[in-house]
């Protein structure tokens, strides 16, 4: 009868770190990237090793208590001179591989130093996860021991700039590398990348980090992206949630959580809870997902607001709190009637709510607030706006020249153009509920003098301006109302008048863009739509206007200058 032979026991935690730390003194990128990478060229190499240098070999460790993590670094020459940080990423990653809450994983960090062949200073970083005797935890320490999931060699970018950072991902996914995920460390304030490293690597390693200092999660989100489409039941199951993320951010929103938050400094749930009037163990529940979305990060006193989370706040510039509400509010509710839309091209809030969103939110004082702060949320959008050659052409030519913001909300736009531009003067047309939050706003900025205000419609446009601005207006209605309000524009434009529009204008090439999003929310919620550039020139030309020239703004938005077809050149 044949016998079965035992599997070889595994290393001790101080013989594994012992390894790692004769690997790392002998090693440099010149002779470790051809071994990740075989058939790296001569010049792929030299732009990666200009580029980079080999940082750190890591593994994880299992300290049967936390001091005894000084004990295992000094029996391997090695000295902790700080003391050890969370580590978010290894933390997500051990949470997701066995099922666990990742609140329950303390998982650290320390990184002490050694010297390399050629007298550089590099580390050996040193996940830990205390697992003390009989514990809970103690299959995920035999587990990770035995397959070293989290042991991978690492590469620090020295002078991060996107498009070199994307050149080197590029050379490595060439050469048979895979994204493996990444992370924002906020505590380091440093972005990792983690690739698989090719089948036929040769370094002894599995896994491959590119570190980069500082904040790069715009370029992480795509090879997040990239990692995610090769598990689509994982993907796809992060999609269907999507729901709780917004109703956990207007949740958050609603309890004014981040007014009573700091982004230096963290604070205990169950004070949070007492602040907010919230339960505290479901409030930390919540505060854990949103640490997942990077809205709040973690400490040893609790949960701080990240520079994101920042954003929720009431007092905050540019503050995004009114938008959580209005998405996570009556908008979501009609959303949930997408179906109806897509079946009928019927509007679901009409449906829901019996009248149309404008009508809907006059009624109500509060929501039309709400509606007017959450337009002025997006308010980034129109930063570069008071530099359009247009403006800066009316602000500096002689005698007075007047720009008309029709429908133009709260003043937020009207009052950035005429604090550039002192030389011109206002005139806003709005609803009657508007024009008085308006007068407000613009008075409290010091234009009031400068102003006048009309409470009307679109067909109340007046005549005899220089400027004439529709921002976010026309994607609010089918073609035919817009063609009505462009032809209301372009009778009361003089023949030496401009019109600037601003929407979000869709891709031609139906490529990834925040219009797509809001085309189907305009659809379902308002009954307007997002359009492509020969869209607009169409609807512009049957209303006598010619379109001259697009511009881009923040957050996808666009800037669309047109004027009399009769006087374009």
């Amino acid at each position: 009868m044949p016998t079965t032979l035992p599997m070889p026991p595994t290393p001790s935690d101080t013989a594994r770190l012992r390894e790692t730390v004769d690997f790392v003194r002998q090693q440099d990128a010149a002779s470790l990237l051809p071994l990740l990478l075989p058939g790296l060229d001569g010049l792929e190499l030299r732009a990666l090793v200009d580029r980079c240098h080999f940082s750190h070999a890591a593994l994880l460790i299992f300290p049967s208590a936390p001091e005894d993590l000084r004990t295992v670094l000094a029996d391997c020459g090695l000295t902790a001179e700080a003391p050890t940080q969370p580590s978010v990423v290894v933390r997500q990653r051990l949470a997701s591989r066995h099922g666990r809450d990742a609140a329950e994983l303390d998982v650290r960090i320390v990184r002490p130093r050694v010297v390399g062949p050629d007298g550089s200073s590099r580390t050996v970083e040193v996940f830990t996860l205390t697992v003390p005797p009989g514990s809970e935890l103690t299959g995920i320490a035999e587990q990770e021991r035995a397959r070293d999931h989290e042991a991978h060699l690492a590469f620090e970018v020295e002078h991060p700039d996107p498009l070199v950072l994307r050149g080197m991902c590029a050379i490595l996914a060439r050469h048979g590398a895979v994204a493996e995920g990444g992370g924002y460390n906020p505590h380091e304030d440093g972005t990792v990348f983690y690739f698989t490293a090719p089948g036929d690597a040769k370094a002894g390693y599995r896994r491959v980090e590119l570190y980069v200092p500082g904040d790069h999660r715009d370029l992480l989100a795509a090879h997040l992206d990239e990692h995610r489409a090769r598990q689509p039941a994982e993907t796809l199951l992060r999609l269907l949630t999507g729901a709780w993320t917004t109703q956990a951010l207007a949740v958050f929103a609603e309890l004014r959580a981040a007014d009573a938050m700091d982004t230096e400094t963290g604070v205990g749930a169950e004070a949070l809870a007492r602040t907010v009037g919230a339960d505290p163990e479901t409030l930390t529940t919540l505060l854990r997902y949103l640490a997942m979305l990077g809205v709040v990060a973690t400490d040893r006193r609790g949960f701080r607001l990240t520079a994101l989370g920042a954003l929720l706040r009431a007092d905050t510039p540019g503050s995004m709190r009114p938008l959580a509400l209005l998405y996570g509010g009556p908008f979501y509710q009609s959303f949930a009637g997408l179906g109806h839309t897509v079946r009928t091209g019927e509007v679901a809030f009409d449906r829901l709510f019996g009248e149309n969103h404008f009508d809907h939110f006059a009624r109500d004082p509060e929501l039309a607030e709400l509606f007017d702060r959450s337009m002025a949320a997006a308010s980034r959008m129109f930063e570069p706006l008071p530099a359009h050659p247009v403006l800066t052409a009316a602000g500096a030519a002689p005698g007075p020249r007047t720009v008309v913001d029709v429908a133009g909300g709260n003043g937020e736009l009207l009052g950035r153009i005429l604090s550039a531009h002192p030389g011109l003067n206002g005139v806003l047309l709005e609803r009657p509920h508007a024009v008085e939050a308006a007068r407000r706003s613009l008075g409290a900025a010091g234009h009031g003098e400068r102003c006048r205000y009309l409470a009307g419609d679109f067909a109340d446009v007046p005549p005899g301006g220089d400027v004439y601005i529709l921002s976010r207006i026309l994607h609010d209605w089918d073609d035919d109302r817009c063609r009505e309000i462009l032809r209301h524009c372009a009778r009361a434009m003089p023949a030496h008048a401009e019109l600037l529009i601003v929407e979000r204008v869709l891709p031609a090439d139906d490529s990834a863009s925040l219009a797509t999003a809001w085309d189907l929310h305009m659809r379902c919620n308002v009954g307007g739509r997002e359009r492509r550039t020969d869209h607009y020139a169409r609807l512009l030309a049957d209303a006598g206007l010619a379109l001259v020239s697009l511009g881009p703004l923040p957050l996808e938005a666009t800037v669309l200058h047109a004027r009399k077809a009769d006087t374009n050149p």
